[in-house]
């Protein structure tokens, strides 16, 4: 591999714009092989040396090369162009590398996300029927191989790295690794002449409501809503994304992936989460993605930072109202500052806002938040402090991307405005309906799903409660978790859940009343936060739920609540040590909770809160 220049340099001078538009590429391989051609020696991505402890820069040329190699191996395995092959790597070039070369073979690429429990992924690949699979080591594989009845088709395994790779039980199946597969007979194959309404992948949904549905999507979709995208947020060949977000996830695809590769940009692989702020600074990236959670961190860290401190406290909370109100007067929302508050920002962005932006890496030009609704003061504490902070509104079903907020027009609270091409509407109920031609082709070997939710005039119904006020989208919640209280009620829960995790003390929440009297929470609790309130009140930090801090816990959750309407107020809770994660089953691999599940989990703590009070008895048992 050719090693480029340093980590966060910028990329050779020139035009700043180079797009490659949808027509122009017209399948996910012809748009790389433009942009070989166009930037061969232009940085595409630059990933981690663990060995020399550095960052290695990788230009296009040199991944054109290595996925040549990829090609003649898939070439290899006697597939045929339709057939699905599978990948589950974290993020980095092999991942572009094994998807590249199979969209050249006319192969359809299904993604797994890397952190999803073994039988998830075990499920995709038996209801995708893929013939071949990339996982990084054979830790991975043997998980996977408990499973083994139900992907019966699969014929072959590649193992990128790790330790010895144990016989595979079935002698019709080829367990390899992938040092020797690339670099064994090498015959370049023909390109396949895919059509640009061919399927590129099949991208599963996260699967709150029970087992994932595979979501097919065209080369043209994915190219597409690219181009569409671009057209808010134009990427710029001297841009760095830092690649945080599982590429299996339809965001990161399309906008952290595609639309980069597109403008001719550099992708830097964060290493991990628990290294990603060390990332930041090494990296200084100037386009992030990331979804909300990645940003209540941030808020959350920076609050962390000034302690108990009444000084900075107050230095914090100025910078914020004073940052807040330059950017309004920037948005045409406010009126300019007067020479004094312009005084008082300029010494307080240099001793708190250039702070903060300095521990993104200090040049970020555009920070996009997706995947789920960003707390809208979060937002306005990091945009006050000078981040620029986006949302954008999507659903893997629509390619993702159907509404954002730009820089010049960005409006946090809100989704911004649908892009060019897509049409919007809301039905009775208040659902968002859309329609464009990034629209899924439909649900695999689904059809009375498909029918379900698109409709014969190529409407998308996306299941989020929507407002829309001046051309700009808001998103109030979901259409099936919508509360309603044995009192003809309705409860958006994710407004009470979003309220309560601002609180630093509480790291997850499900809002639970669904044919109840009233609301309750089952809430878990971040565990350092916990132990200086239980040491504070010299109690066993191993019993949350004991008297009188629960007491002093909920006061808190009602001053968080305290703006909703009385009925939509939780009026118990139930506190957790342990979080729940994907491997319990209670999170989706993109971290939303399965509230179902948290409530057959939780069902003994649950009827206790409402013990006393009436419950209809068909109701009970649900939950």
């Amino acid at each position: 591999m050719k090693v480029g220049l340093n980590a966060g340099s910028e990329q050779p001078s020139g035009r700043l714009h180079d797009f490659i538009g949808c027509d122009e590429a017209r399948t996910l391989w012809g748009l790389f092989r433009e942009r070989v051609r166009r930037t061969p020696e232009g940085i595409a991505y630059q990933e981690h040396d663990g060995v020399a402890g550095s960052w290695r820069d990788y230009r296009w040329q040199a991944i054109a090369d290595r996925i040549d190699c990829f090609r003649s191996a898939l070439a290899r395995e006697g597939l045929a162009a339709g057939d699905r092959v599978a990948v589950l790597l974290p993020n980095g070039i092999d991942w572009v590398c094994f998807d590249m070369a199979a969209h050249s073979l006319g192969l359809v690429v299904v993604a797994i996300y890397p952190h999803d429990s073994a039988a998830s992924s075990a499920f995709i690949l038996g209801h995708s029927d893929a013939r071949v699979v990339i996982v990084d080591t054979p830790a991975r594989w043997e998980a996977l191989q408990a499973y083994r009845s139900e992907f019966p088709l699969l014929k072959s395994i590649w193992v990128r790295s790790g330790g010895p790779i144990a016989t595979a039980a079935n002698a019709h199946l080829v367990l390899r690794r992938l040092g020797d597969i690339l670099n064994g007979e090498f015959q370049l194959p023909a390109v396949h002449p895919t059509a640009p309404t061919s399927l590129a992948t099949l991208i599963y949904t996260s699967g709150t409501t029970g087992q994932p549905k595979g979501v097919m999507l065209s080369h043209h979709a994915l190219l597409w809503n690219v181009e569409a995208a671009a057209a808010i947020i134009p990427p710029r060949t001297d841009d760095v994304f830092l690649s945080i977000l599982p590429l299996a996830h339809a965001f990161e695809r399309t906008v952290g992936y595609y639309l980069a590769m597109a403008g001719g940009a550099a992708i830097a692989y964060a290493r991990s989460a628990q290294q990603f702020r060390e990332d930041l600074v090494a990296i200084r990236p100037t386009v992030l993605l990331g979804v909300p959670r990645l940003y209540e961190r941030m808020h959350a860290a920076i609050h962390a930072q000034v302690g108990d401190s009444a000084l900075r406290s107050a230095l914090l909370r100025n910078a914020k109202a004073l940052g807040w109100r330059q950017f309004e007067a920037a948005q045409h929302r406010g009126p300019k500052l007067d020479l004094a508050a312009r005084l008082a920002w300029f010494v307080l962005k240099r001793l708190v806002a250039d702070r903060v932006t300095a521990s993104f890496g200090g040049r970020l030009r555009v920070a996009v938040s997706g995947g789920a609704p960003l707390v809208q003061s979060v937002a306005e504490f990091l945009v006050g402090l000078g981040l620029p902070v986006v949302e954008g509104y999507g659903l893997t079903e629509a390619a993702p991307v159907v509404s954002a907020n730009s820089i010049a027009d960005n409006l946090p609270g809100s989704v911004g405005r649908s892009l060019k091409g897509i049409r919007i509407k809301l039905t009775d109920q208040g659902e968002l309906m859309v329609r464009s031609p990034a629209v899924m082709t439909g649900y695999w070997k689904d059809q009375t799903q498909t029918e379900r939710v698109l409709d014969a005039a190529g409407w998308l119904s996306t299941g989020d409660i929507g407002e829309i006020q001046d051309g700009r989208i808001f998103i109030r919640g979901r259409l099936k978790e919508i509360i309603v209280l044995s009192t003809g009620e309705k409860v958006n829960p994710n407004l009470a859940e979003a309220e309560i995790t601002r609180d630093a003390l509480f790291d997850q929440v499900a809002v639970i009343g669904d044919g109840r009297p009233f609301v309750t929470a089952i809430a878990v609790l971040n565990i350092a936060a916990w132990q200086r309130l239980a040491s504070d009140y010299n109690v066993d930090p191993e019993r949350p739920n004991v008297e009188p801090v629960k007491r002093k816990v909920f006061a808190r959750i009602e001053s968080l609540l305290a703006a909703l309407p009385a009925y939509a107020r939780v009026r118990a809770v139930h506190l957790c040590l342990e979080p729940w994660t994907i491997d319990a089953g209670l999170l989706t691999p993109t971290l939303k909770i399965k509230r179902d599940v948290v409530q057959r989990r939780f069902a003994k703590e649950i009827d206790a809160l409402y013990a006393g009070h009436w419950i209809p008895r068909a109701e009970h048992r649900d939950t």
